[in-house]
């Protein structure tokens, strides 16, 4: 029998950033593939690398593009029919785009989505930037443990602290969730370019800490998220880079801020699992 008649009949979709649409420039972000006539769920999946994105917006907001995935996804297992072009003049105007659906032979949705991104969405290797690092690195790293605990659509992201401290505090941190009675909140920062990352957190916790007794009723555990100092070679070998990385750490944890590194993360991520009970 052929290979091609064993295939599932099915139907994909682009999303598109487009950040300016008079000049129709833009970079595919994400997939939507769907079998026809099937059962099984609508598979979402956007890029994980927004260099790309960013080399076309330099100022794009990613965090809210990556926040804008969970919501179609939630959006599909609620209205499989919905209309997410709508949705997507709502909230993005014409910046999101969503091309018109293609007929696909699948073996399977996992493994088509995996063919398309890499066809459609995903750099290929001549194309590929120089790896991340620094914070996109951190941030990068904890969306990966966090996706791969199967949490990380169920996490509130890019969280505005001024809703907590004051009007105008433009610190956004990168991830929460609230077990029980505490929330917790994770933020990425690198130490490889200074402390000044890790003041700005340091000097911003009292008053978020304060803000989410206030308006939450509840304790915040504020975690700071950092390269392993080899990472960044704050060793022996370079003393002087090891005493401002040791600094960095001290500040925060000074002032109540959990310290851990990208080595923690797989744990961090499946505590979160147990406590959200997926």
């Amino acid at each position: 029998m052929s290979s091609a008649l064993l295939r599932r009949q099915c139907e994909f979709q682009l999303l598109q950033y487009v950040p300016d649409t008079v000049r129709n420039e833009f970079v595919h972000i994400g997939v939507i593939l769907r079998e026809q006539g099937g059962r099984e769920p609508v598979r979402i999946r956007f890029t994980h690398d927004w260099r790309r994105v960013r080399c076309l917006d330099p100022q794009v907001n990613t965090g809210e593009l990556e926040s804008l995935e969970s919501e179609l996804r939630r959006r599909f297992e609620e209205q499989p029919d919905g209309d997410l072009l709508q949705l997507l003049r709502e909230s993005w105007s014409n910046s999101v785009q969503m091309t018109e659906p293609k007929a696909y032979l699948a073996e399977s949705l996992p493994a088509g989505l995996e063919e398309l991104m890499r066809l459609y969405v995903e750099p290929p290797p001549r194309e590929r930037l120089p790896r991340l690092s620094g914070r996109a690195a951190i941030q990068a790293r904890m969306r990966s443990e966090f996706e791969h605990a199967g949490v990380w659509d169920l996490l509130r992201k890019r969280i505005a602290a001024s809703q907590y401290t004051r009007a105008g505090d433009p610190l956004r941190i990168d991830l929460g969730y609230r077990p029980n009675g505490q929330i917790r909140m994770f933020h990425a920062v690198s130490l490889e370019p200074g402390v000044e990352a890790a003041k700005v957190l340091a000097f911003s916790s009292g008053a978020l800490r304060a803000g989410v007794a206030r308006l939450e009723k509840a304790d915040l555990e504020l975690t700071a998220v950092i390269e392993p100092a080899a990472k960044i070679g704050a060793t022996n070998d370079d003393p002087e880079r090891l005493e401002v990385y040791r600094f960095g750490v001290e500040t925060m944890e000074e002032l109540g801020i959990r310290v851990l590194t990208t080595s923690d993360l797989g744990r961090v991520a499946d505590t979160a699992r147990r406590e959200l009970r997926v």
